[in-house]
């Protein structure tokens, strides 16, 4: 079994793999300017995952939709999975992989964008959403492991964290979550900020 040290070691390497990683760096900036455009233009921003990346999801959402640092007016955030009765009719009625995917054509429009969130980029259910997007000419945003998977060349932006180990991809990607939320707060409404 590894020690304390060495999990929070291996933590922190993978984040400064990502800081070393100039060109996801620049693809993390890029999709900050997406998303500050998107809600400038009345658009909204929606999220999907499964398991810990639908918990990640969710509280990215809600870090839009709520607060960040300060408070402000809200952002049009949402994850995909809230509505529980939804989500069990259409896996009901159509089948569970189908689930994001009619959510995304049915709340849906050009000009919003939807982040996919996917340690592997392979799961089916969230494949399928960014297949339904791009279909409908939605930008999406690929968060995902080392790879990229299946959703590497669906997406308009991947942010590939640089591991395989899907604990410390969750963990980067809450870290991508967060700045891409203090950088579209701080953009939008960093002057009714209280010093």
């Amino acid at each position: 079994m590894r020690t304390v040290e060495e999990v929070v070691r291996a933590s922190i390497q993978v984040k400064e793999a990502l800081l070393g990683d100039r060109a996801l760096v620049v693809r993390i900036q890029q999709v900050a300017d997406a998303m500050i455009a998107a809600y400038r233009a009345d658009h909204k921003v929606m999220f999907c995952g499964n398991g810990g990346s639908a918990a990640d999801a969710q509280h990215i959402a809600a870090e839009l939709s709520g607060r960040f640092y300060f408070d402000r007016p809200p952002l049009y955030a949402e994850a995909l999975h809230a509505n529980s009765s939804f989500m069990t009719a259409v896996a009901n009625d159509y089948s569970y992989a189908e689930v994001f995917a009619r959510a995304v054509r049915g709340t849906m429009k050009p000009g919003d964008i939807l982040f996919v969130i996917s340690t592997s980029g392979k799961s089916p259910i969230v494949v399928r959403a960014a297949q339904a997007a791009a279909q409908m000419g939605i930008s999406t945003v690929a968060m995902t492991g080392e790879t990229g998977g299946d959703l590497k060349t669906i997406c308009t932006h991947l942010l590939n964290v640089p591991s395989r180990d899907p604990a410390r991809i969750q963990e980067s990607h809450i870290l991508i979550g967060h700045i891409l939320c203090e950088f579209v707060e701080e953009s939008l409404f960093g002057s009714l900020r209280t010093r």
